[in-house]
């Protein structure tokens, strides 16, 4: 009987269970506290088909301020693409972002802001703090890819920095980045690996 039993057992013993799914909780740093930041923090959800994304970010305001190609988020270098630590991008299945082929995983969404066209930029290194002069030789070695996206113009300003999604027909979306006069879509598909 133990026998019996023991043999009815271990084939569902062997069976790997579902997969379980990414944590999708934003990684911020809790040594800082929340209350003390002047940059909100904000997340978006979203799915590529199928799989669940998620993008963490500060979102910070240009309080009078030149921002994009001023001397806080100049052009031509790399930005964390927000405020506080690097902006988050989680995602539980392969994503294409902008053309770059990313896996599953947590990432670091930086850019480079232009004028006409900015680059995104995935990079596999994303706990260090964001501020720019952290863009090391070995942060870079870590870049996933770059992409480019060009730059639209937005008739009425937007104070503060804001990542959201427009769902496309076809399951893909487009991820935007914008702030004060400038819209940045960056296309998001899924891949199959």
């Amino acid at each position: 009987m133990k026998l019996t039993l023991l043999a009815l057992v271990v084939p569902f013993a062997v069976v790997a269970p579902p997969a379980v799914a990414q944590d999708m909780a934003c990684p911020y740093n809790a040594q800082m506290a929340l209350a003390t930041r002047r940059s909100p923090l904000d997340s978006v959800t979203f799915a590529v088909a199928g799989h669940a994304a998620k993008i963490c970010y500060g979102r910070p305001s240009a309080r009078g301020r030149t921002m994009l190609g001023g001397s806080a988020v100049p052009f031509g270098q790399v930005w964390r693409t927000g405020a506080n630590e690097t902006t988050k991008l989680m995602t539980s299945g392969p994503v294409s972002v902008g053309g770059i082929e990313v896996p599953a995983g947590t990432y670091a969404l930086y850019t480079v802001p232009g004028e006409r066209e900015w680059q995104i930029i995935v990079n596999r290194s994303y706990e260090q703090w964001g501020r720019e002069n952290t863009y090391t030789d070995e942060v870079k070695a870590q870049e996933v890819g770059r992409a480019k996206a060009a730059v639209e113009r937005v008739a009425e300003p937007i104070e503060t920095f804001t990542i959201r999604t427009e769902p496309q027909a076809d399951g893909s979306v487009h991820l935007i980045l914008e702030w004060e006069r400038t819209r940045v879509r960056v296309p998001v598909t899924a891949r199959h690996m």
